[in-house]
C-alpha cells in the first residue's frame, strides 16, 4: 500500500536528530534498501528467484506496515530551508542519510565553499551509461542550496540554470563544488560546477531568495499533515 501523503505528522523537530538507535537502525535499512533498488535495476536472476524476493519483500512491507506510523519529522527537507549549513537533512531526496531515493552523496563543508562527491549509479540513468540530466539538476540545486546557507540565512531556489558541457558517467567519482559568488539584498547568488575524473561535465549557477524562517512551519502545516501534540 502506498504512504499516505496526508499521514499524520506528530511533530517537526527541524534542528533535532532522531533517536540514536532507532536512527543507526533506520540507517541500515536505508542501505539494505538502496542495494535492492541497485540490484533490482541489473538483475537477470531467473523468475523464481524474483518472485521469491518479491515475496519476501511483500512480507516485510507488511511487517512494518502493522507498526506505529507518522514519526517526528526531524530535520529539514533541503539545505537551502535550513540557514545553517549543519543541520539534519536525513529526509532530503538529494542528500538524505534516511531516504533510500537519494543519489549517494558526500557533501562536505568548508569555509568558503562546499563539495558533493559520489558514484552515482544505474538508478540515475538518463542516456546508456551517463546520468539522467534531471537527477545533475537535482544535485546541483541542493548543493548551491548548501552552498547558500553558509550566509546563515534561510532561503528558497529562484531560478536554476544548468550548462551541461558533455553527458556525465555512470560509476565514475564525481566531484560537485559551489559557492557564494555574492548577496544583494534578499538575493543570493552561487554557481557550481561538476567534474568527472577531473572532466568539466557540468556548470550550473542559481538565485536563492531569503525567507522568514517560519515559512516552512506554515508550509509544512498547508501539506494537509495535521500537526499532533507530542506523543
Amino acid at each position: 500500500m502506498p504512504a499516505d501523503p496526508r499521514r499524520p505528522v506528530h511533530e517537526w523537530r527541524p534542528d533535532e536528530p532522531p533517536p540514536l538507535g532507532q536512527r543507526n537502525a533506520l540507517l541500515r535499512l536505508t542501505a539494505a534498501i538502496r542495494q535492492t533498488i541497485d540490484l533490482v535495476m541489473d538483475t537477470d536472476a531467473p523468475e523464481n528467484e524474483i518472485d521469491a524476493a518479491a515475496a519476501a519483500l511483500e512480507a516485510w512491507n507488511e511487517r512494518l506496515a502493522a507498526q506505529p506510523r507518522g514519526r517526528p519529522l526531524r530535520g529539514y527537507a533541503e539545505a537551502s530551508t535550513a540557514g545553517n549549513v549543519r543541520s539534519v537533512r536525513d529526509n532530503s531526496a538529494v542528500t538524505g542519510a534516511l531516504n533510500p531515493i537519494a543519489p549517494p552523496m558526500t557533501f562536505r563543508i568548508f569555509d568558503d565553499y562546499v563539495t558533493g562527491e559520489g558514484v552515482v549509479g544505474i538508478p540515475y540513468e538518463g542516456p546508456p551509461g551517463h546520468i539522467h540530466g534531471g537527477v545533475t539538476a537535482m544535485i546541483f540545486d541542493e548543493l548551491l542550496g548548501l552552498a547558500q546557507s553558509l550566509t546563515a540565512q534561510s532561503g528558497m531556489t529562484g531560478t536554476l540554470t544548468v550548462r551541461y558541457r558533455r553527458p556525465t558517467p555512470l560509476g565514475q567519482p564525481l566531484e560537485f563544488r559551489g559557492v557564494v559568488d555574492r548577496v544583494e539584498g534578499r538575493k543570493i547568488f552561487t554557481s557550481a560546477t561538476l567534474h568527472a575524473n577531473g572532466v568539466l561535465c557540468a556548470e550550473s549557477e542559481a538565485v536563492f531568495i531569503t525567507v522568514a524562517k517560519d515559512t516552512f512551519s506554515r508550509l509544512a502545516e498547508q501539506t494537509g499533515r495535521p500537526l499532533l501534540p507530542e506523543r
